[in-house]
């Protein structure tokens, strides 16, 4: 894999915010970054009411769950077509060239 190489899942998936169980579609990306040392993903959550009643438009910190694993996110607000931004730190919820 080269330098920005993009890895990722599309898919069902599961948010937790607080103490609710949210069940979503995502589509997540991502990459090392050799800089600063850290795997790095992001995507959308496709439109979801009950994301959007739970995050009301602003940052949200949240667990997201796939069936090839679980990392923690953030969920920030909304694009125009009501999807989710949702970005991550570290091991990805998703497998990976570095995880498999």
């Amino acid at each position: 894999m080269t330098e920005h190489d993009e890895e990722g899942y599309t898919g069902p998936a599961t948010l937790l915010v607080g103490d609710k169980e949210v069940p979503v579609e995502v589509e997540l990306r991502g990459y090392f970054q050799p800089i600063d040392g850290y795997y790095h993903w992001y995507g959308r959550v496709r439109e979801s009411s009950e994301l959007a009643s739970l995050a009301g438009g602003k940052k949200t910190a949240a667990r997201v769950r796939t069936p090839q694993g679980e990392a923690a996110a953030e969920v920030s607000d909304p694009d125009p077509w009501n999807r989710y931004r949702i970005t991550g730190t570290s091991t990805p919820p998703f497998q990976t060239d570095l995880t498999a």
